[in-house]
């Protein structure tokens, strides 16, 4: 079988060689190293080199892990033969050189991605040596080697004298006998079904079947699993902990071999996170998630975003347009925004109007909270007011000064908001003497529902954690989705919202302390750590709620 390179998409390497007279143009190439799958261990090079890529060619799980720094545009390719994925190194290899040239010979700046780093991990020498000869220029940069990386995230510190293979590599030039009789620390890349053959060549080497050793597989991602124990034990370990698949394939592991494995329960930071490996499922679109779903991961945790409402124009654009209209002619003191949407809102009158955020000047602005601060920030306007409290209506209201006809010229108020909206900042500020005009910027309806798998995993138990941060997301999540599964972690962002969750039949385990969505993530972090060390301190094994439930799969899952 002849090794072929087809693109999946965008196939930007489909043209053929250069008609007789035509002049050759070539692109240039970027052998990139990926590191060993979490994304954070990208380097800033490699960003830089994404970001100008007009052609990607990896493999799909180091796509997944690169693609996001690429352009909406970048033509993605993955090596195939005969429409099939390649499972032999050197087809794959050949494979990928033949798409890399071909896509570079049509001038396109080509990122050639590999997991790990391009001389460590992977055979792409071969296809680096396949550019020189054809003349294509071609550059490195390197990755996080995973026999450095996933030692690291297990917790096994790597020092002194320590030596690296490959288990297929010692096998085929017998060299078992040679580093089985030495004292160095072993880090060996091979597969979670062969470990307990390698553990018997080292022993039938020398080796003593009571050194320790580490296995670990998903290195560096959130479903990294590390088995402890020894030469001698390690298969009866794997076999009583159920983690060897019977027909998923060969799941690549790193295994550590020597005395640097006995600081591991010191030294385990990545897989003790309180919330490591929790699918939590967050009822809110990417934008409004971000910063509570990049708080869930430094908790360990999957974040999944649902959004269960919809944000449309309001159905009377006018009283929007005379609000716009008449902040821009000095009607008001002030504005102040309560929601992101309620700035994205006011952001698109503008743009449609040809305004900037230039039409603030002179007008006080006020923000209900960091993320929509965050939000006006971004939009070139700084916010005057912040509650210094909680982040609320009441919270803005505290910090909201009276009106005062000596210091204050005009004692109006600007408010967009959605056609929901609770009437507390309205009633707090006609008390506080000012004039409000309370403006629809925005309705919000039911989202639609989230796709199937989805839906099945939230009746069905496969999240462990769902954060609701209103009355509102309670319901629509439960009118769109279904009602979670009662082994899922239901977390509330206030009183209000557990009441809501209860009358739903829903059993609240976690209270934020105040009303706020990080306060809401760190609660449930405190939950995770209690939950850990609850387990630990029983002597029961460390699992996720979503593990507990009837049928769930025991067996890893990488």
């Amino acid at each position: 079988m002849n090794p072929a390179a087809v693109a999946t998409t965008n196939p930007a390497g489909a043209a053929g060689p250069p008609k007789p007279g035509a002049t050759a143009v070539t692109g240039h190439v970027t052998f990139l190293g990926a590191g060993p799958g979490d994304p954070g261990l990208l380097t800033l090079r490699a960003v830089e080199a994404l970001a100008r890529a007009d052609v990607l060619v990896g493999e799909g799980a180091v796509l997944d892990v690169v693609r996001t720094h690429c352009r909406a545009d970048v033509g993605t390719a993955q090596p195939t033969a005969d429409g099939e994925l390649l499972a032999s190194a050197a087809d794959l290899s050949t494979a990928a050189a033949q798409l890399v040239m071909a896509s570079a010979r049509t001038g396109k700046r080509v990122v050639r991605a590999v997991a790990g780093d391009p001389g460590f991990d992977s055979g792409a020498a071969a296809e680096m040596l396949a550019c020189a000869h054809a003349g294509i220029p071609f550059e490195v940069v390197p990755g996080v080697a995973a026999a450095l990386g996933v030692p690291a995230y297990a917790g096994v510190p790597l020092s002194g004298n320590v030596r690296f293979l490959d288990a297929n590599t010692a096998t085929t030039e017998g060299c078992w006998g040679e580093v089985g009789a030495s004292d160095a620390t072993l880090v060996v890349a091979t597969t979670l079904q062969t470990v307990a053959l390698v553990a018997g060549e080292l022993v039938a080497a020398g080796r003593k079947p009571d050194t320790q050793l580490t296995v670990t597989v998903a290195g560096t991602t959130t479903r990294q699993r590390t088995w402890t124990a020894s030469l001698g034990t390690i298969a009866a370990e794997l076999k009583a902990t159920k983690a060897l698949p019977t027909p998923e394939g060969p799941i690549a592991a790193i295994a550590v071999v020597g005395e640097r494995t006995a600081h591991r329960q010191h030294l385990s930071w990545f897989e003790t996170k309180p919330l490591f490996g929790w699918r939590v499922l967050v009822p809110r679109t990417k934008e409004q998630a971000a910063s509570l779903s990049d708080q869930l991961r430094s908790y360990g945790a999957v974040p999944h975003e649902v959004p269960t409402i919809a944000v449309e124009p309001p159905r009377t654009p006018q009283q929007m347009e005379r609000a716009v209209k008449g902040l821009v002619t000095g009607r008001y003191e002030w504005i102040a925004f309560t929601s992101v949407n309620a700035v994205k809102a006011v952001r698109e009158k503008f743009e449609e109007y040809g305004l900037d955020a230039r039409a603030f000047a002179g007008i006080k602005v006020a923000s209900v909270g960091e993320q929509t601060a965050a939000a006006l920030i971004e939009f070139g306007v700084k916010p005057d007011l912040v509650p210094s409290g909680e982040q609320s209506a009441a919270g803005l209201l505290e910090d909201w000064p009276p009106y005062d006809p000596v210091f204050d010229p005009i004692d109006r108020v600007f408010l967009p908001r959605a056609d929901i909206a609770t009437e507390t900042l309205v009633a707090g500020l006609v008390e506080l003497g000012w004039e409000v005009d309370d403006v629809t910027a925005y309705r919000t309806v039911r989202a639609s529902p989230p796709p199937a798998d989805t839906r099945e995993a939230i009746k069905g138990g496969g999240f462990d954690a769902v954060l609701f941060t209103s009355s509102s997301t309670v319901r629509n999540l439960v009118g769109i989705a279904g009602k979670p599964h009662n082994v899922t972690v239901i977390a509330c962002i206030g009183p209000a919202t557990a009441k809501t969750a209860e009358e739903h039949g829903l059993r609240v385990d976690v209270m934020a302390p105040e009303p706020s969505v990080h306060a809401l993530a760190q609660a449930l972090a405190d939950f995770g750590t209690a939950r850990r060390e609850a387990a630990e301190e029983a002597g029961d094994p460390v699992t996720r709620p979503s593990e507990r439930r009837p049928g769930a799969r025991r067996r890893t899952r990488v």
